[in-house]
Order: C-alpha cells, then sequence, then structure tokens
C-alpha cells in the first residue's frame, strides 16, 4: 500500500493535468441533479445515463489507467469503473432505468440532503485540508461519482441494473473505514459511505419487489 504522501501525490498531478475537467463535470453534475428533482422524466434519464457513462468511463480510463497506473489495483478498478461506463452507455438504448426521486416524506429529504452533501464535496475537501489540485470532485474522482451514481440508483429501484448497483456497493463501504480514511485522512469519502450503507438498505428492501407502475410506465413512488 502506498504511503499518504505518494498517494496524494498522484491525485495531485492527476487533478493539475485534467483541469478543466473537474469544473466541467461537476457545473454538470449539478445541472443534471436539480434537473432530476425538478423535472424528471425521459430527457433527465437519458442526460443521467449520458453523464455517468462518460464520468465512470473517464475515471476507468484517465484516472486508473492513465494519470493514477501507480495506485495499486488501478488496472482492476479501472476495469471495473469501464464495466460500470458501458452498462450506463447501455442503458441508453434500453432504457431500463428511470431516475425519479421519492415524491414526500422522510425518504425524499434524506435523498435531498445526500445530494447536497455529493454536491459540497470539494467544499468538504478544502475544509479538510486538501487543496487545489488534490481537491476530489464528483465527475472526475471515483469516490464521490460514486456516491452521486448509487443515490441516483435508489431512485430507480426496483428497475434497476443490479450489476452496476453491486460494482458500485464494493467500492462505497469497504474502502473508506478501511483504507481511505484511515490511512489517507479522506474525510470527506464518510460521505460515500453514507450514501453506500443507505443505497445497500434500499437495495436490499427493494431486491424482490416487483416494479408496480404508474401509467405511463413511471414507478409508483408515493
Amino acid at each position: 500500500m502506498l504511503p499518504a504522501n505518494e498517494w496524494w501525490e498522484i491525485l495531485g498531478s492527476y487533478g493539475a493535468n485534467v483541469w478543466p475537467a473537474q469544473a466541467i463535470f461537476f457545473l454538470a453534475a449539478v445541472l443534471i441533479a436539480l434537473l432530476v428533482f425538478l423535472k424528471p422524466g425521459s430527457t433527465s434519464n437519458t442526460l443521467v445515463r449520458l453523464y455517468l457513462a462518460l464520468s465512470f468511463g473517464w475515471i476507468g480510463v484517465v484516472f486508473f489507467l492513465a494519470l493514477g497506473i501507480g495506485l495499486k489495483g488501478s488496472y482492476f478498478f479501472g476495469s471495473l469503473f469501464i464495466i460500470v461506463a458501458v452498462l450506463f452507455a447501455v442503458d441508453v438504448g434500453k432504457q431500463k432505468m428511470d431516475f425519479r426521486p421519492p415524491i414526500a416524506g422522510w425518504q425524499r429529504n434524506l435523498t435531498v440532503l445526500f445530494m447536497i452533501l455529493i454536491l459540497c464535496y470539494p467544499v468538504f475537501s478544502l475544509l479538510f485540508g486538501h487543496q487545489f489540485p488534490r481537491l476530489i470532485v464528483p465527475g472526475t474522482f471515483p469516490c464521490p461519482t460514486t456516491a452521486l451514481a448509487l443515490l441516483l440508483l435508489t431512485f430507480s429501484l426496483p428497475q434497476v441494473n443490479k450489476v452496476i448497483y453491486i460494482i458500485l456497493l464494493f467500492w462505497a463501504i469497504p474502502f473508506p473505514p478501511l483504507i481511505q480514511i484511515p490511512k489517507y485522512g479522506v474525510y470527506e469519502d464518510t460521505i460515500m459511505l453514507s450514501v453506500g450503507i443507505y443505497s445497500l438498505v434500499m437495495l436490499l428492501k427493494n431486491w424482490k419487489a416487483n416494479s408496480s407502475t404508474q401509467p405511463g410506465g413511471a414507478p409508483d413512488r408515493r
């Protein structure tokens, strides 16, 4: 396992080399999040699929296989993220997943809170002393992008691609308390861990659920 200073050096080099991709992906994530919550439907569904396919493809190729090649397990994790990207891209055509947030109650409030926390990943990075180019940003870094994707996938339950879901849970839950937080001080990954635990609970709850639908085919979210 890499020493913390070497690990952060790789992340800093990556952040410096890909700028301004972080800003572009982040702004796109904000716009898509607003669209999903304010006007869910076919347009937002397509944009979510395309955004996540592009983001995970970028992370798999650029982060893991190109600029982050010194990270332990980079080939393995790069391959996993590329698989996730391909599966999201396939769903652009299949249109299986319908990303509609809960419409009321505690679950609605919790998902809004989680989305705000995910989009505030860079703010927490700054608070924890991770200045640019080590700033952790959704869209170009694996952890906040995984948190974002998992939260969006809960919106599509039970009609969700379980392969994507399980791959992302594998990244979201074991690594923060075992590696990122104690070894490298990435305390902002507590957000991903929290979203991962919530996503796991929701997946288990909906594992065998039938997809009751409203007129037009949308899942019933009452």
